[in-house]
């Protein structure tokens, strides 16, 4: 129901990247599919769909990650400096079937990894790729860096009438809501995340928390943890500082504001859009 990608046929490979003719080797298959990446996003073909092409240059390792194999097919990610146009990600991505949308997801987070985190550090040596794009690692210290990834929390907090709490950010578009969401902090579990910014953000205090699903976000390298929690007080005061706006909205409100236009909600891609579904299908754990 919730999960993100459950359908992808993308086989990262992990075990077989120890091999070094691994990558090099599927780079010069004829089947073999490039995904190109700017630093400002997937390369698109005329249609703004991804552009997927074949090899065209020598393998370059510090340039050509390996994505996996899709169904036996090679996929990589190109690192371009190139101000070609670019995939619309949160548009696009509504049409793309669950394969296509990891591929270019586990792209952007590589992309976004590998471009900021050349240099060590431990030593600030200059660092190199390994493990066909896994693994930075710098030689003059010996450590191997891994991807960082930002755990962060989205929730569907809801009161005993099983109405669901929603708020905007001023920056959004007029009208647009979600759910409450923030980054997690240090040695903080996801339960505290969110009891903590739910009280910061709406003032509300929540007990029970439940661990929903998650999805990557590479916007430049977050892990939506999406929870339900239940609220055990109802009275909004807005911080202003992360939301304009806070409301309780039962199903027939979210209905009639949706119908209306008084309301819009995130795009269908997001974890923000499965929840809130799964709430108004009545699919999520009774608070």
């Amino acid at each position: 129901m919730l999960g993100y990608c459950d359908d992808s046929h993308l086989d990262r490979v992990e075990a077989l990247r120890l091999d070094p003719a691994l990558a090099p080797t599927l780079w010069t298959r004829a089947d073999a599919v490039v995904l190109e990446v700017s630093p400002r996003g997937v390369l698109a073909d005329s249609a703004g769909e991804p552009a997927r092409r074949a090899p065209h240059e020598p393998f370059d390792p510090e340039r050509h990650l390996l994505l996996g194999l899709v169904t036996g097919v090679p996929y990589f990610a190109a690192l371009v400096e190139d101000e070609a146009p670019v995939v619309e990600f949160r548009i696009a991505a509504m049409a793309w079937d669950d394969t296509l949308r990891d591929a270019v997801t586990t792209t952007l987070a590589l992309s976004n990894w590998h471009r900021e985190s050349r240099f060590c550090s431990k030593c600030g040596s200059l660092t190199e790729v390994a493990l066909a794009g896994l693994v930075r690692h710098c030689a003059s210290c010996g450590r191997d860096r891994f991807p960082r990834t930002d755990p962060a929390m989205i929730v569907a907090v809801r009161d005993a009438d099983d109405r669901l709490l929603l708020g905007r950010q001023s920056v959004w578009a007029p009208g647009r809501f979600s759910l409450l969401a923030g980054f997690m902090s240090a040695g903080e579990t996801l339960e505290a995340c969110v009891r903590r910014e739910v009280a910061e953000e709406a003032g509300i205090v929540v007990g029970e928390v439940t661990y929903l699903a998650s999805q990557p976000w590479p916007f430049p390298r977050s892990l939506m943890l999406g929870a339900s929690a239940v609220a055990l007080t109802t009275s909004i005061q807005v911080d202003q500082r992360e939301l304009e706006e806070a409301r309780w909205v039962s199903r027939e409100d979210l209905d009639q504001a949706l119908a209306t236009g008084e309301l819009s909600l995130p795009a269908n891609v997001s974890i923000a859009h499965r929840i809130i579904a799964a709430w108004r299908a009545g699919e999520l754990p009774k608070p």
